[in-house]
């Protein structure tokens, strides 16, 4: 038997009360923090520049402007 299949077996063997509370601790598990987040966020930040990030800045141009006509 696998890990995966040990641990699922144990989980069925459980209460709801502890099932629920191993489901909050596996969601913190998968949830990026906000320090992990950021460190992402700078490892990416300017990575589309020069000519292909002039392409990308025209194309969105005027993207978040809301016409009249269409309300």
């Amino acid at each position: 038997m696998s890990r995966l299949e040990t641990v699922v077996e144990e989980l069925k063997a459980l209460p709801p009360d502890r099932l629920e509370r191993v489901a909050e601790y596996i969601h913190g598990l998968q949830t990026v923090d906000r320090t992990e987040r950021n460190a992402i966020l700078r490892s990416t930040a300017g990575i589309l520049g020069g000519e292909r990030g002039e392409e990308f800045a025209r194309n969105i141009k005027g993207s978040d402007e809301v016409d009249g006509r269409d309300w």
